[in-house]
């Protein structure tokens, strides 16, 4: 019996880390950790966004220092906000995956605002960046 419960507890943190089935997630653990997973691919993506937003706006260092800013204000926005999702849903198990998506949201909205802003042009030239969302 030791050795079993020896056994579970190496094994649990990775049981914890193995992805689930996300078509057929319906437990709440499972469909929290869904969640996190679209807004890990999310943030990843708006990570590259602003990342090359700086790199192309790189030889306007005040744009850059703003963008930064920017990105900041959003950040404490986006945190304040979506904390007040969980707030609202705090007596039920469906909190942690509204928050969940509601970061993922505005995470998808911040990287196409990236994107309309500083990687593309007026007049029809190509985009430094596809539009996300549409690769």
């Amino acid at each position: 019996m030791k050795g079993s419960f020896f056994l579970l507890l190496v094994l649990f943190p990775v049981l914890l880390l193995a992805e689930p089935d996300c078509d057929k997630a319906i437990s709440t653990p499972d469909i929290n950790r869904c969640a996190a997973i679209e807004l890990d691919t999310a943030e990843q993506e708006m990570q590259r966004y602003l990342e090359v937003s700086l790199e192309h706006n790189a030889h306007d260092a005040e744009l850059v220092a703003s963008i930064e800013q920017a990105q900041d204000a959003w950040q404490a926005y986006a945190g304040a906000h979506c904390d007040s999702i969980h707030t609202m849903w705090r007596e039920g198990t469906i909190r942690g995956v509204m928050a969940i998506s509601c970061r993922t949201r505005l995470t998808r909205t911040r990287t196409h605002e990236l994107w309309s802003a500083f990687l593309t042009y007026m007049d029809s030239t190509e985009p430094v960046l596809p539009e996300p969302g549409k690769q």
